[in-house]
C-alpha cells in the first residue's frame, strides 16, 4: 500500500464542479485582480475568525510582514519568537528591519513557552521610565511577541497576553497552520489569529484552508491597521495611480484564489473534524507504545491537526523504513532556526535552546489530510511499530 503524506485529490474532487463553475465565471467576467470575489472572501474569512477585518495577500510570509508593519514593528527593534517553526516566521521579522530574539519552546506542546518568555523579559531586559522595554545585551527596544500556533495547536495565549500587557508588547500571531483552531480565554472560545493586534494566515495548498497556489491573509479588529495594509499590499495606492505611501508592494491575492478559498471555507470545519478523527485513529493505535511520543491537546485548546507529529527514537532509520514501505513522511522542522547558517550572526550556540533542539532531532510527521482512510492509518501504524522494532 502507498500512503501519501498529503493528498489533495479527494478534497478537490469533492468540490470540483463548484471550482470549475467559478473559474468559468471569472474567465467570462475577465476580472482577475480585485473585485467581488476578493471582497467576499475577505468578509467571510473575517467573520469565520471572529474579527472585523481580513486583508488577503499573496502569501503567508507577506501576511506576517504586513501584520508586523501594521502593529508598528520597525527597524532596529526586537521581536520575541521561537526557533521551532518555518523560516517565514523569522523572515518577516527581518523583512521589516527588526531583529528576532529566540526563546525556547514547551517540550510537551512544541509551542512558545510563557516561562521562557518571562525569563527573558525579567532577566535579560530592563524597563525604562517611559515603560518601554530594552534588551540589556543588545541595547535594542523589545516591542512584540510573535507566537506560532504550530501544527494546528494554539499557543498558550493567556499567560503570553498577560506578559505582553505587563511589558507593553504588541502581539502578532503566526496562525499559518491553525485555521479554525481555538483557545478558551476567560470563558470564551476564540479562534487563533484573534488574540493579539493582528493574526497572519497562509493558504499554501496543503494547509487546512489551502488555495490552488500561494495565498495569505491578515485578520485584525483595528480599522486603521486594515486600511494601512490595504495600501501597502497595492503599491501604496489609495486609488489607481494615487500613491499616498512610499511603503508599497504588489502583495495582492487574485480573484481566482479568493473564489476557491471561499468555496473551501464553507467546508473548513467539516474537514478539520475529519483531521481530528484521523488523529484519534492514530492515538488509538499508538498510545500503548511507549517508544512513541504523541502530540498533546491541553484542556481549553482545540487542535486542528494541520500535521500529526510524533517523536521517535532513531528517527532517521524509521523515516527511511517508512519511505521504503510507500509511506510519505515529513520533518517539521529538522534544524532549529537559531542553529541555521542564515542566523548564525545572532550568536546562538548548540545547547542554548535545549527543548527546541531535542524536539528537532526526534520529530516525524505522519500522513495527515481530511480524506485519509482508517485502512491507511492502520497500515502507517503497523509499519511504524515494525520500523521501531
Amino acid at each position: 500500500m502507498k500512503v501519501p503524506f498529503v493528498d489533495l485529490t479527494e478534497q478537490h474532487r469533492e468540490i470540483r464542479h463548484e471550482i470549475d463553475s467559478v473559474i468559468r465565471e471569472i474567465i467570462d467576467q475577465s476580472c482577475f485582480v480585485g473585485g467581488a470575489h476578493v471582497e467576499t472572501f475577505e468578509r467571510d474569512f473575517a467573520a469565520y475568525c471572529g474579527t472585523r477585518y481580513a486583508v488577503a495577500c499573496k502569501s503567508g510570509t507577506d501576511a506576517l510582514k504586513l501584520a508586523l508593519m501594521a502593529v508598528g514593528v520597525g527597524r532596529g527593534e526586537e521581536v520575541i519568537t521561537v526557533p521551532h517553526t518555518f523560516i517565514a516566521t523569522v523572515e518577516a521579522i527581518t523583512a521589516v528591519g527588526a531583529h528576532p530574539v529566540f526563546v525556547d519552546i514547551d517540550k510537551a506542546t512544541y509551542q512558545m513557552s510563557p516561562d521562557r518568555v518571562a525569563d527573558f523579559l525579567e532577566g535579560e531586559c530592563r524597563v525604562e521610565k517611559d515603560g518601554s522595554v530594552v534588551n540589556k545585551n543588545s541595547k535594542r527596544p523589545v516591542v512584540a511577541l510573535l507566537p506560532v500556533h504550530l501544527y494546528g495547536l494554539p499557543s498558550d495565549m493567556e499567560p503570553l497576553l498577560a506578559l505582553a500587557d505587563r511589558f507593553g508588547l504588541k502581539v502578532v500571531e503566526d496562525a499559518a497552520q491553525a485555521h479554525g483552531a481555538s483557545y478558551h480565554l476567560e470563558g470564551e472560545e476564540k479562534r487563533t489569529g484573534t488574540f493579539g493586534q493582528a493574526g497572519a494566515f497562509s493558504f499554501y495548498p496543503g494547509k487546512n484552508l489551502g488555495a490552488l497556489g500561494e495565498g495569505g491573509a491578515v485578520v485584525t479588529d483595528e480599522q486603521n491597521r486594515d486600511q494601512d495594509m490595504r495600501l501597502w499590499r497595492d503599491h501604496g495606492q489609495s486609488e489607481k495611480y494615487v500613491h499616498v505611501s512610499a511603503d508599497g508592494w504588489n502583495m495582492r491575492l487574485d480573484s481566482l484564489q479568493c473564489a476557491v478559498l471561499s468555496l473551501k471555507l464553507k467546508r473548513l470545519d467539516e474537514w478539520n473534524e475529519k483531521r481530528r478523527q484521523v488523529a484519534q485513529w492514530y492515538r488509538e493505535r499508538l498510545q500503548n507504545d511507549d517508544r512513541i511520543v504523541l502530540p498533546v491537546e491541553p484542556g481549553g485548546r482545540k487542535h486542528v491537526y494541520h500535521l500529526f507529529v510524533v517523536r521517535v527514537p532513531n528517527r532517521h532509520q524509521v523515516r527511511e523504513e517508512l519511505s521504503r514501505q510507500g509511506i510519505g513522511v515529513g520533518l517539521h522542522y529538522p534544524i532549529s532556526l537559531h542553529l541555521q547558517k542564515a542566523y548564525q550572526h545572532l550568536g546562538y550556540r548548540p545547547g542554548d535552546l535545549p527543548a527546541s533542539e531535542a524536539v528537532a532531532e526526534s520529530i516525524l510527521s505522519l500522513p495527515m489530510f481530511p480524506h485519509l482512510t482508517e485502512e491507511q492509518v492502520d497500515y502507517v501504524c503497523r509499519t511504524l511499530t515494525a520500523a521501531l522494532g
